[in-house]
């Protein structure tokens, strides 16, 4: 069992051969994959990725602005997220949090935005996912100051920052979750964290269509190519690739409460989609 726990399947990089896509990783032994709902609403990502979500019983999806697209968090956008948030496909709020790379938002725009979604995922009570770029240190303190004390856990998704955020997001309950990243040559200080974090607190992820793993960096990436993640993982834990999955899946399951029910009921069947 592999967890594709971040991906962006509805993106139009997909529109030739999503179908063929998702077959593919499930050839591959990928058993569920999230469709990260990023706020682009230039291709309104947060309806596409529930449609998909909606249609597959294996894909589930999130809702959040990412910090590229915080200036667009307004009050009706916050009202749909609200609303949206309460699907049973639905199983966390993300991507969201801080990039202080791009800018692409004024930071303390992005701030703002990610302390409201922080929120919002309170009042949903639902996981959250972030992401977060040479802002380690506004990250780790908005997280303290707004989410210590939830009795639901985060994910810093697609890790490639330093141990301390590492250690320190641990710390606070969260979940570290490597992408295809690891595999690339450059990427020593990103292994030795992997090597370094708690087993129980490991994800795997494609983040795609970015960031294709070795050997098939430079193309487009896809859920399917998980696998190689889970197997650079395996070597730096002395694992097989199949623990790695194995463990990576059981806690995404505890950290998006898939164990609890919530979200086990929901087909498309019982939704009446099929």
């Amino acid at each position: 069992m592999y967890i594709d726990s971040h991906a962006h399947i509805e993106m139009d990089d997909f529109n030739q051969d999503r179908d063929e896509v998702i077959q593919r990783a499930r050839d591959a032994g990928i058993d569920l994959i999230v469709d990260i709902g990023d706020g682009d609403v230039s291709h309104d990502s947060h309806a596409a990725a529930l449609k998909i979500a909606e249609r597959y019983s294996f894909v589930f999806t999130t809702v959040g602005v990412h910090p590229h697209e915080a200036r667009l968090l307004d009050d009706t956008l916050y009202s749909r997220l609200a609303e949206m948030a309460q699907h049973p496909k639905v199983i966390a709020i993300g991507e969201v949090g801080l990039d202080y790379h791009y800018d692409h938002s004024p930071r303390e725009v992005q701030r703002q935005a990610f302390r409201k979604q922080i929120r919002l995922a309170l009042l949903r009570e639902l996981p959250i996912v972030i992401h977060t770029r040479e802002a380690e240190q506004d990250t780790i303190a908005i997280i303290r100051e707004q989410w210590a004390g939830s009795a639901k856990p985060g994910v810093i998704h697609c890790f490639t920052a330093t141990r301390w955020l590492a250690d320190a997001a641990v710390e606070l309950g969260f979940y570290i979750s490597f992408s295809g990243v690891l595999t690339f040559k450059n990427a020593r200080g990103i292994r030795e964290t992997a090597a370094a974090v708690p087993l129980d607190r490991i994800l795997i992820e494609t983040d795609c269509p970015f960031l294709a793993p070795e050997p098939y960096r430079g193309r487009r990436n896809e859920p399917a190519y998980v696998v190689e993640t889970a197997r650079r993982l395996a070597e730096l834990r002395g694992l097989t690739a199949e623990e790695i999955g194995r463990i990576t899946s059981d806690n995404f399951m505890r950290a998006f409460g898939m164990d609890s029910g919530r979200h086990g009921e929901w087909s498309p069947e019982s939704a009446g989609l099929k």
